[in-house]
């Protein structure tokens, strides 16, 4: 997999299951990559460490298998999030065992990607990188990256405050290579709203919480189904990182939502998962979900709403 042709032969539609805190699992991905869309889980999910060489494998044997016994099928590749700032104490572990399995696809970010990249290359792997804003996509590239990941205003968790209309066509001036677009994207119309405005990929998260695959309380489903875009708020209260996250989650914790302050320097090490099980992260999407399907279906309808959206007449001139 070395172009972004070569990755779009291997879906059902161009969109990449975003790597998702405490919520992706090898169930997730594994359904995600089935049904032709890329699958991918932060490495940071798996505790202890050690566990992730069983993640890998269970993700890389199920769907070799799923492959010889469905050989026309379009099976996604699945990928692993890295988070490369220096908080992340775990980063070269983790890499060390992404490097054993060879993992086809990495998504770096929050930080510089420049080694991961070379390495991942060295066995024919792609890197593709999240940014929130044009100066950090220009070091992306310059990092060597394969594909930059535009994480615009209203994604789930460390999202941007940009606007996506401006910031694609800031980067598009620089960069022809493969873009995915993240932020408030939830059905076939916005995926193909995302590709018209110059992106080769969507980037959804949040839609993927409320399935039936995505291991999570029933409670954060129902959440999501409730809520609307007022219910969602900007902190970086937690990981001196700006994220979105569902605002009723943290009153049910027992945070006081008015009294949030930032948090003094950035910590993406999130060592103890405990902290976060009651800290539910959404994007301004959420008032578009109205219930939990399973993956496969929710595909099913995504890509017959991106044929209607596609063959939506434009305006004629």
């Amino acid at each position: 997999m070395s172009s972004t042709d070569t990755l779009k032969s291997q879906l059902s539609l161009p969109v990449i299951c975003a790597p998702m805190f405490l919520v992706s699992t090898p169930r997730l991905v594994i359904e995600c990559c089935k049904n032709g869309v890329v699958g991918s889980f932060p490495a940071l999910n798996i505790r202890p460490q050690k566990k992730l060489d069983e993640w890998l494998t269970e993700v890389s044997t199920s769907l070799e298998q799923y492959k010889q016994d469905n050989p026309n099928a379009k099976v996604a590749p699945f990928a692993v999030n890295q988070v490369v700032h220096p908080s992340n104490s775990r980063l070269m572990a983790d890499h060390a065992l992404i490097k054993k399995h060879k993992v086809p696809f990495v998504i770096t970010s929050q930080g510089n990607p420049s080694d991961i990249v070379k390495d991942v290359h060295s066995w024919g792997g792609i890197v593709f990188h999240d940014v929130i804003k044009t100066q950090h996509a220009k070091k992306a590239i310059e990092a060597g990256v394969d594909g930059i990941i535009v994480v615009a205003a209203g994604a789930g968790g460390h999202g941007g405050t940009l606007n996506p209309f401006a910031l694609i066509r800031e980067i598009r001036a620089f960069w022809d290579g493969p873009l995915a677009l993240a932020g408030a994207i939830n059905d076939g119309q916005g995926i193909r709203a995302a590709e018209v405005l110059g992106a080769d990929y969507v980037y959804m998260g949040t839609r993927f919480i409320a399935t039936q695959e995505a291991q999570v309380p029933n409670e954060y489903k129902a959440m999501l189904i409730k809520s609307q875009i007022e219910d969602i708020i900007y902190s970086d209260y937690f990981t001196g990182v700006h994220a979105n996250y569902l605002k009723d989650s943290l009153i049910q914790a027992g945070i006081d939502i008015s009294a949030l302050t930032g948090k003094d320097k950035v910590d993406l090490d999130l060592g103890n998962t405990n902290s976060w099980k009651d800290i539910w992260s959404a994007g301004h999407g959420v008032g578009g979900i109205q219930d939990v399907p399973s993956v496969a279906e929710l595909v099913a309808s995504l890509i017959k709403e991106y044929r209607i959206a596609c063959d939506t007449p434009a305006f004629s001139l």
